[in-house]
């Protein structure tokens, strides 16, 4: 326990480093970027004396390092800000689009681990056979194909011609299901390919051909045994896309008009609102970082034998 602790405490340590260090490549984009964000809050007809008050109320005139000093004070108080264009708290704003993009972000990598399991699973049995081949060719046109292209495809066929799913928002249930796969076809295909590679080098191991000489089932072979081996870096797989889609799934969103903070990050970056890009972003960071962790610790309840610590 003592070394579980240690373990946590030095992830916990890097983290805050590594977020230190988000925050301030933040602070020096926004320096860089077109745009004003005092312009947009004041308006096309306010005056330059107007927008200059702005600016000062917002310090945008202060040093990089002041900025910086500042958002850490109002991180430390639970505060990302004000939103330049609508005025309203950038962690409100987010905070009420989390759940839509948690939810898809969770239900992607659900579709993608499950039907890419399966699949890899399928394709290291029938190494070298013609399944093989079509779940490789599966996997590639999964990794290749644009995600944007993809769900405008599904639109057209379930929402547009067969008209039995909705074709954008988060209104029913029925909405989550074509963002959801669309999503999950890019993780299928990455998780297809580890679960191929991986399944492959175990069903060689020697204690595979034991367990198969004393005559366990093919079954029990392949899951109980081969599988659970090479369940490790598989998970890795699964808890990177889960961390890429809770803040990748940009396009995604902005397809289906999927209301997650995703598509809040585009409408920020096109009205030029900085706080609540630099809010968006550091979440993205916070929560990609807690999803390694979990990974990480999962790893010793798939495999006993793996130890993080000591």
């Amino acid at each position: 326990m003592t070394g579980l602790l240690t373990y946590l405490v030095k992830r916990l340590v890097a983290s805050v480093v590594t977020l230190l260090g988000v925050v301030f490549v933040l602070v020096v984009a926004v320096q860089f970027l077109p745009g004003d964000p005092a312009r947009v809050i004041a308006g096309l007809r306010a005056t330059p004396e107007q927008v200059q008050r702005i600016r000062e109320e917002m310090g945008l005139d202060d040093s990089v390092f002041v900025q910086y000093w500042r958002f850490l004070e109002n991180l430390a108080h639970g505060n990302l800000g004000v939103s330049a264009r609508t005025g309203d708290s950038v962690a409100s704003e987010i905070w009420a689009r989390l759940p839509y993009t948690l939810e898809l972000a969770f239900f992607g990598t659900l579709i993608g681990a499950v039907a890419g399991i399966t699949l890899g699973v399928v394709a290291a049995i029938h190494k070298d056979k013609w399944t093989d081949s079509i779940v490789s060719m599966i996997g590639v046109m999964g990794i290749s194909t644009p995600v944007y292209w993809l769900g405008i495809l599904l639109i057209m066929l379930f929402a547009v011609t067969l008209k039995v799913l909705p074709a954008s928002g988060a209104s029913t249930p029925q909405s989550l299901v074509l963002p959801s796969v669309t999503v999950g076809v890019f993780s299928m295909a990455i998780v297809a390919r580890m679960t191929r590679s991986t399944m492959i080098e175990e069903l060689g191991q020697d204690y595979v051909r034991t367990v198969r000489a004393k005559g366990a089932a093919e079954r029990l072979v392949i899951y109980k045994h081969a599988l659970r081996n090479a369940f490790v870096p598989i998970l890795t797989v699964i808890g990177l896309q889960f961390g890429t889609l809770l803040g990748g799934a940009v396009l995604t969103e902005t397809v289906f008009a999927w209301p997650g903070i995703g598509r809040l990050l585009v409408d920020s970056i096109s009205a030029r609102d900085f706080p609540m890009v630099q809010g968006i972003i550091f979440v993205f960071a916070a929560m990609f970082i807690v999803v390694n962790v979990v990974t990480d610790l999962l790893y010793t309840v798939v495999d006993p034998r793996v130890r993080l610590y000591g």
